[in-house]
């Protein structure tokens, strides 16, 4: 399985998102900190999920890192997140 596929299916199974977007951005940062031939460690996340209701920015972001915290494990090396309540 993919670090992507892997990605989405645990945050749709931990946040339940209307809306879930994950993008690898690796061949962006070709040759920067972190970048290995074949992609797959730098990523962008749009999610939109309920339970960013009511949350700060730092708490919804704190959430997703703590869904996340084995893709760090499995190479990720940057996560940029957009996280939003419904309606926001």
């Amino acid at each position: 399985m993919t670090l992507t596929d892997w990605m989405t299916q645990t945050l749709q199974a931990q946040l339940r998102p209307t809306r879930l977007t994950v993008t690898d951005e690796s061949e962006q940062h070709r040759g920067h900190g972190g970048w290995r031939e074949g992609g797959e460690t730098h990523f962008r996340i749009d999610i939109v999920s309920e339970a960013f209701a009511g949350k700060s920015r730092v708490e919804r972001h704190r959430l997703v890192n703590e869904a996340l915290k084995g893709a760090f494990d499995r190479g990720l090396h940057a996560l940029a997140i957009g996280a939003k309540a419904p309606g926001e």
